[in-house]
Parts: structure tokens; sequence; C-alpha cells
């Protein structure tokens, strides 16, 4: 069966190091693909959002 699992972090990091430890627990052959994704937005003149997400797509 194919699955895919998301991940959405407002920091790089937080996104990379989740990442690692879902992908850690799959064999390599399990892995289908991985699609990325970064958005931002202006809440207001000071802050700018970003969104920085990904799914992976895996036989389970």
């Amino acid at each position: 069966m194919i699955q895919v699992k998301v991940f959405d972090y407002e920091h790089e990091k937080d996104l990379e190091k989740e990442m690692n430890r879902f992908l850690e627990k799959l064999e390599e052959k399990e892995l289908l693909d991985i699609k990325y994704n970064v958005a931002a937005y202006q809440e207001d003149v000071e802050d700018q959002i970003y969104c920085f997400s990904a799914m992976v797509i895996y036989r389970a």
C-alpha cells in the first residue's frame, strides 16, 4: 500500500530534523518520492512568516 506523511514547520531545521527521524525508519526501497514546498506571507510590516513543508510518499 502507498502512503504519505506530511510535515509542516515554521523553521527549516525543525522540518529537517523530523523528516530525518521519520526516514531513518524506512528502508530505502520503501521511499518513493519527497515533495518540498516553501511559502511565505507577511502578517504586518515587521513580521514575515515562513512555512516549510514536505510530503514523503512511501510504500508500507
